[in-house]
């Protein structure tokens, strides 16, 4: 939690610096943005470069069909920073899990990624061994998967399945490895930890289930946690306490979270970035407060209005379905279903552009000329 600060203050700091220069232009009637001030500031938000701990750069990613190879991926890019909670949303069957499970290459056998680089600390994940990635899975990053019920074997206790992860990644064995499962299962709010050892799935809760997925994360100290709709299918209440749990991990042991959800009320709450996907492309990227604040992209505006109020007569939709990889959309894949659709959309893919700092749309509303 302490590092959490140190990173929150040097960023003010650093905001505070090129917000005083700004001030002194005005002042010296200098005009901006002037090229000393853009070295100045890159050179500030440049460090914050450093402190990306998974970087996904132009990811293009199919499978083969009967009918030959049909793209699921587009040229994704997302970036993941230390300590921070990135949000993957959009509707099902959108690209989200897949993107996210390419980060751990546990995608089917149909799979293809044709281009692109995942790069953990530096490293492009693409290019490691089998052993590697043995290492990495589990040990770097861990999954938290959107059905815990499919995930546990019912024919093993909770304590031998975290017994398991804990010697194959920790290397401990006995006494130090039961006491390091009773101690995770303690971090994650699971009463009489000892007693729950013995227990098999079936006789816990949903939420308690999803605790124990999170607790075989937390044995092998993850820097990284792919939460894939981790509050599906829990009432509000338990919800609301995964979410606490996982902002908890975070803060403490400063580790990043991919956050995959349908649920911008639960984004807005948690997330620290969003990442807006939609048939296979990232349409828009901003902080979370950036994003509410200006959302730009005409599919994360349908979204945000989507989500049901009070002070809404009618429940707005979205027509149509997102499109799936068999069908072929020219021009840009939301153009079928958006309301702001013109004749450029329908034959040309917009780029993601700049509109703000670290804010980034692909829609050819933003195009001045």
């Amino acid at each position: 939690m302490r590092f959490n600060h140190i990173l929150y203050w040097q960023k003010a700091l650093k905001i505070s610096i090129i917000t005083i220069l700004k001030i002194i232009l005005i002042f010296l009637n200098i005009s901006f943005p002037s090229p000393v001030v853009l070295f100045i500031y890159m050179s500030l938000y440049g460090t914050i470069e450093l402190m990306k701990i998974l970087d996904i750069k132009n990811l293009n990613l199919g499978f083969e069909c009967e009918n030959g190879f049909r793209q699921a991926l587009f040229d994704v890019n997302f970036s993941l920073q230390k300590g921070e909670i990135h949000a993957l949303v959009g509707e099902s069957g959108c690209g989200k899990s897949i993107t996210a499970m390419s980060v751990l290459k546990l995608l089917p056998k149909t799979a293809q990624i044709k281009s692109g680089e995942i790069l953990f600390k530096e490293k492009d994940i693409l290019k490691y061994t089998n052993k590697e990635l043995e290492h990495l899975r589990g040990e770097k990053i861990a999954l938290i998967p959107q059905d815990p019920m499919t995930s546990l074997n019912p024919l093993f206790t909770i304590g031998d399945q975290l017994l398991e992860v804990i010697k194959v990644h920790q290397n401990l064995q006995g006494k130090d490895a039961e006491k390091k499962a009773i101690e995770a299962l303690e971090a994650v709010r699971i009463p009489s930890a000892k007693s729950r050892m013995k227990t098999y799935p079936h006789e816990f809760s949903g939420g308690m289930k999803q605790r124990a997925i999170i607790a075989m994360a937390l044995c092998c100290n993850a820097e990284i946690l792919i939460a894939d709709e981790p509050t599906t299918a829990l009432d509000v209440t338990i919800q609301a306490q995964i979410m606490n749990l996982l902002n908890e991990i975070k803060s403490e042991n400063n580790t990043s979270i991919i956050l995959i959800t349908h649920d911008l009320a639960l984004v807005g709450e948690n997330a620290d970035r969003i990442s807006v996907m939609y048939a296979g492309r990232i349409v828009e990227s901003a902080s979370s407060e950036e994003f509410f604040t200006n959302t730009n992209h005409p599919y994360s505006i349908a979204l945000l209005n989507s989500i049901p109020s009070l002070n809404k007569e009618k429940l707005e939709t979205i027509n149509g379905q997102p499109p799936t990889i068999q069908q072929n959309i020219s021009g840009c894949r939301f153009h079928p279903r958006c309301k702001s659709c013109m004749d450029i959309c329908k034959d040309n893919i917009p780029n993601n552009i700049s509109i703000g700092i670290n804010h980034f749309s692909a829609c050819f509303l933003n195009n001045k000329d």
